[in-house]
């Protein structure tokens, strides 16, 4: 994986005294999501002002080191309900405190508080409206507009309001929404994003089920709840004190023009594998991957006294793909072995790198790091999810002939990413992508400075994410195909959405 950041995570829960506890605990297991800040925010009855408040906790850095002091779950994180939200930015400034996340208001209809994953690809032009109506921003983040849809909206019910606000925003979003009574889901109509909805067992005197969504079910391992469904493209569902009672929320459903198109890259990267999205466990289909890698692209026969071709990932994310890439190249009789080859160091935060220093050098070897005894006069076919900008991949194989290995081929089980992700992935601008620099793949490989590269085709991606699944899903590959399902200006041809 190279210089894609990840996207945001998001954790609601409605009926649980623990709210806000839990929420920390969910955001926890989706920190692999977004590094950058992280916040909950939760709704209490306040006695002395006879009214519901709504209390924010929001910092920069890591669930651990926000919420490391215990008494912020018992003052000011109190009540029932909660959400939160960890942030990697795709849009708005990642130095803007205003930008955390949970965003929460106060308006005419009571308390409100958002948190969103993904991105709006209409945003340009609902700002542009707001301001010429007068509208005042306090962040940069098109979560935001969200918000103010939703107080402008001449509904009077405040569901009402927010399902008018929804059907005048396009893109990719997961959402949470926080309400004084209600927590409520939301995914978009294509279900660009993941979304799940679980339950806790129900505990004595608790008013009935405690609610809980999340972008990922790992989340939901964590807390100890059960994963009961993914939230459908285009559903609303909506939480209450009924809902906990009777065992049954309700649902509403966002109208759509582009049919479901859920990222894949979900499936490639983002997700952890121990998580159920999409309706099928992220390790399986990458492992599909891998194997569908092998019938592309398989390791380098070698002569029968040489020693097999090593096998290494690049850990983390494409450690299952490796695992499956190497069964089927055995399977089909390729002499191979998996090995460790590369160790990250998990603990790498900022690092502070001197003026005059090759600071993506650095930060690639604060990162990882040879095991060369293992590396040293090997054949190695280096196993990476994706390559975008090359920098990172470029480096590695540099680090793995410096350790002594005899050949360096490189494996991607992805396609080639060809174009950028307007839904809430941070991938550059089309002119820094790897793939616009080179005329094919073997100048590409050329440049890595590998014996041979190979990536995964795109009728092998959908083949691997098909045969994951019982049913037919529909998904967005427009990062390698340059067909955006949901239009985005300039960037979209008819075909791409017909």
């Amino acid at each position: 994986m190279d210089s894609i950041k990840d996207h945001c995570g998001i954790f609601g829960i409605f009926n649980s005294p623990e709210a806000a506890r839990l929420t920390y605990f969910g955001l926890h297991a989706l920190q692999h999501r977004g590094q950058e800040s992280c916040g909950i925010v939760s709704s209490s009855f306040d006695p002395v002002r006879q009214r519901r408040i709504m209390s924010a906790v929001r910092d920069f850095g890591l669930v651990l080191d926000v919420f490391d002091n215990p008494d912020l779950f018992q003052n000011p994180l109190r009540g029932k309900s909660a959400i939160g939200h960890t942030r990697y930015s795709t849009s708005g400034s990642s130095v803007n405190r205003a930008n955390i996340q949970p965003f929460h208001v106060q308006y005419r209809d009571g308390n409100l508080a958002v948190a969103h994953n993904g991105n709006l690809s209409n945003a340009t032009g609902l700002r542009r409206s707001f301001s010429e109506q007068g509208t005042l921003f306090q962040s940069t983040s098109d979560t935001e507009l969200i918000l103010h849809l939703i107080s402008q909206s001449r509904q009077k019910k405040q569901v009402d309001q927010i399902l008018d606000a929804l059907e005048k925003v396009e893109g990719g979003y997961a959402l949470t929404v926080l309400t004084d009574n209600r927590l409520i889901a939301v995914r978009d109509p294509n279900g660009f994003r993941p979304l799940a909805l679980g339950q806790l067992p129900n505990q004595e005197g608790d008013g009935g089920t405690a609610y809980c969504i999340a972008s990922e079910t790992c989340a939901f391992d964590m807390i100890g709840a059960e994963y009961i469904r993914d939230v459908e493209p285009g559903e609303v569902i909506i939480i209450d004190r009924k809902a906990c009672e009777t065992g049954a929320p309700h649902s509403e459903y966002l109208s759509g023009a582009y049919g479901v198109s859920q990222c894949i890259f979900e499936y490639i990267y983002f997700s952890r594998p121990d998580s159920r999205i999409y309706g099928e466990m992220v390790d399986k289909v990458r492992r599909k991957f891998g194997k569908q890698l092998a019938h592309d692209a398989p390791v380098p026969r070698v002569p029968t006294e040489e020693k097999a071709p090593l096998v290494i990932s690049v850990p983390d994310s494409s450690n299952t793909a490796t695992l499956g890439y190497v069964s089927e190249c055995q399977k089909l009789g390729y002499r191979c072995k998996y090995d460790i080859g590369l160790i990250r160091n998990h603990y790498v935060g900022r690092t502070f790198i001197a003026p005059g220093q090759d600071s993506r050098e650095l930060r690639v070897r604060c990162k990882f790091n040879t095991v060369d005894g293992v590396l040293k006069d090997r054949i190695v076919v280096v196993l990476d999810d994706s390559i975008v900008r090359g920098t990172t991949a470029k480096l590695l194989v540099r680090m793995i002939r410096e350790a002594g290995a005899k050949e360096v081929h490189f494996r991607v089980a992805s396609p080639t990413v060809v174009s950028p992700c307007f839904y809430g992935m941070d991938f550059p601008s089309k002119q820094e992508l790897l793939s616009s620099k080179f005329d094919d793949v073997s100048a590409i490989g050329e440049w890595l400075g590998v014996d041979s590269l190979a990536y995964l085709s795109i009728e092998s991606l959908k083949k691997a994410a098909g045969d994951a699944h019982d049913s037919p899903h529909r998904y967005c590959d427009a990062c390698f195909t340059g067909c955006y399902p949901v239009p985005v200006g300039d960037h979209v041809t008819k075909e791409a959405y017909d």
